[in-house]
């Protein structure tokens, strides 16, 4: 018995993890193979991939919320859901290397500017997240490509860099908010 309950948890353990580390070698005639499993040793890590765990949460159960606070600030509905996608997996309880926290990951030093006194509740989080959004998307004259590089980077970094800085991190960011958008923008 306490052995199937150990084999239970740990298939259940190990069928939420996904890892994909990407690995790449460059052929004699100048062509990029890429690979998540390589079978020789010519392949070289190309692009690590961190540890993340497939999402069983609900990514509807904030719908309602998300779609008052776009009505509110201005914005797409879809736009904030690929966002708390991007940054949080809709897991309100999300806390971040740096420290941000909760659906839209603030930052605890624009709690005060954004009225957050709880960044895990999500009514919270989704308000403050859609303001601030708003705000960089009225700074950077709705460009969005912009206004989402802001909202990951800093403002100060779009104004330093002129433009999108050139953070890996950010370039993934956008991209990936994007793909979401317009995933949940046609469905």
């Amino acid at each position: 018995m306490q052995r199937t309950l150990l084999a239970a948890a740990m298939l259940l353990l190990t069928s939420s993890v996904v890892l994909a580390d990407i690995y790449r070698y460059i052929d004699e005639d100048g062509v990029m193979h890429f690979t998540n499993a390589p079978t020789s040793s010519k392949y070289k890590l190309f692009m690590r991939e961190r540890l993340r765990f497939i999402s069983n949460l609900d990514h509807n159960k904030y719908d309602p919320i998300i779609a008052d606070a776009a009505g509110r600030f201005n914005l797409e509905a879809p736009l904030l859901k690929a966002v708390i996608k991007a940054e949080s997996d809709f897991d309100p309880n999300a806390v971040s290397k740096k420290g941000a926290k909760g659906l839209m990951q603030i930052m605890p030093q624009n709690y005060p500017m954004l009225n957050v006194s709880n960044p895990y509740d999500p009514h919270q989080s989704i308000n403050a997240g859609a303001r601030y959004l708003r705000e960089m998307m009225d700074r950077f004259s709705g460009k969005l490509a912009l206004s989402l590089a802001a909202y990951n980077a800093g403002p100060g970094a779009v104004d330093r860099h002129n433009g999108i800085p050139p953070y890996q991190e950010t370039e993934d960011y956008i991209e990936r908010v994007m793909r979401y958008y317009r995933q949940y923008k046609n469905s």
